[in-house]
């Protein structure tokens, strides 16, 4: 969300934002729209004088013993006029705040320049590719093999894009999310959360989710969203408050369900677990102090690192070209885990600096210490990880020659001291 002062300010950098995200240039018609709203403040303040006046006038009146029916109905006609206009000034107010919210945030300097994810940078790799004996599986394959996974069931239930898990799978997907928050809240300081997962819907405006991204969301009543990721209500714990400088920053990370249309997605991994309507997903959010966020977002990436690193799973990390950047994003680093069985690196972490922009929209703010006005905060957010797509590079990566199982070495204790999962 943007301060139209800031764009009329600063038009030229607006639209040079727009650009860099491959929009057309839209400053000039935000300024005429707040021009119009502005004009129509100013008529009012104008008509709030004459009203006063006119009062004062039947005020006068009647303290003469005059008639005042003259003045009283010049004053009727005022207020009708004011009344009107305030409907109107108010329609432009709402026309103005509902075309900024269409526009997505400012890519931040030195964001590599793009059209889309093939313009991404690629900045470091980890880990050494398994060798896997013979032909590697995909995740499904060795899944279905060993009878713990099972989609013919869920699309029984639910329809596609669903999974059940049994047996040791699915106490291996408790562990990793057991092993993601323990590692953050005891090593990396992140307070662990239990948020709700149903949201109304300005929560989900706060993120910028919505209005525009409604089809990729499940809305079901009384104004209730799913949440997509747990994004969405540990950034709003802040919705509306002013903060201490002193308590900055703020970390969360929460394991929630997850839940997405993927109304994007059709005929996209349409087989296995890497794209499906709900999953689990341990998530990160800060809020800090806009000084602190580029630090921050570099401190989240390696919390989410850390988890591969652990769990000894090859990686490469890259910062998303302006032509791939998220709505609310000012600048996103992807993790990518090695997949033997696709033979490719598939997106398991994303973590964003959104700056201001979800702050200025969910109006999240703090005081800076001896100071009498705020300042928003900064928001960001990532993925610490998606524990399905990591469940699917513990299957891959492991695997071996009979279609059992290894047990990372880190999860054993988790998984009551299984080394091997047939």
């Amino acid at each position: 969300m943007f301060d139209i002062k800031w764009i009329r300010e600063n038009p030229e950098a607006f639209d040079g934002g727009l650009k860099l995200r491959g929009m057309d240039a839209s400053a000039a018609q935000l300024i005429a729209l707040d021009a119009t709203r502005r004009a129509a403040q100013t008529e009012l303040q104008d008509l709030q004088r004459q009203r006063n006046e006119a009062s004062k006038a039947i005020g006068a009146a009647k303290s003469r013993g005059e008639d005042a029916a003259e003045e009283m109905a010049a004053a009727q006609g005022l207020k009708e006029a004011f009344q009107k206009l305030e409907l109107e000034e108010r329609g432009h107010g709402e026309a103005l705040k509902t075309a900024l919210a269409a526009f997505p945030n400012m890519p931040a300097e030195g964001v590599p320049e793009g059209v889309d994810e093939g313009d991404n940078v690629e900045i470091r790799r980890w880990g050494e590719k398994p060798k896997i004996a013979g032909e590697a599986k995909q995740h499904f394959e060795l899944g279905e093999a060993l009878a713990l996974m099972d989609f013919e069931r869920a699309a029984k239930i639910s329809g596609a894009r669903f999974v059940v898990l049994s047996g040791a799978l699915a106490r291996l997907e408790r562990a990793l999310a057991g092993f993601m928050l323990d590692l953050h809240t005891g090593e990396y300081g992140y307070t662990e959360v239990a948020p709700p997962i149903l949201v109304r819907e300005q929560a989900a405006f706060g993120t910028g989710n919505l209005p525009k991204f409604a089809e990729d969301l499940f809305k079901t009543v009384d104004d209730y969203w799913l949440i997509p990721t747990a994004e969405m209500p540990l950034t709003n714990l802040v919705a509306g408050e002013i903060l201490a400088e002193a308590d900055l920053p703020l970390r969360f990370t929460a394991y929630t369900p997850c839940f997405r249309a993927e109304a994007g997605a059709a005929g996209k991994d349409t087989r296995g677990m890497i794209r499906q309507h709900q999953f689990g997903k341990v998530e990160m959010v800060s809020i800090a102090h806009p000084n602190e966020s580029d630090a921050e977002h570099e401190r989240m990436t390696n919390c989410a690192e850390e988890v591969l690193r652990r769990l000894d799973l090859s990686y490469r990390t890259v910062v998303l070209s302006t032509g791939d950047l998220g709505f609310s994003a000012r600048k996103t680093y992807d993790i990518e885990v090695w997949l033997p069985g696709q033979d490719t690196y598939r997106e398991i972490s994303s973590c964003s600096n959104c700056g201001d922009f979800q702050a200025r929209r969910m109006s999240g703010r703090f005081r800076p210490s001896g100071a009498k006005g705020t300042e928003f905060v900064h928001t960001l957010n990532g993925s610490g990880l998606a524990v399905g797509r990591t469940l699917v590079a513990v299957l891959e990566n492991y695997q071996n020659a009979d279609g059992s199982i290894t047990v990372p070495e880190v999860l054993r204790d988790r998984m009551g001291g299984m080394e091997r999962i047939a």
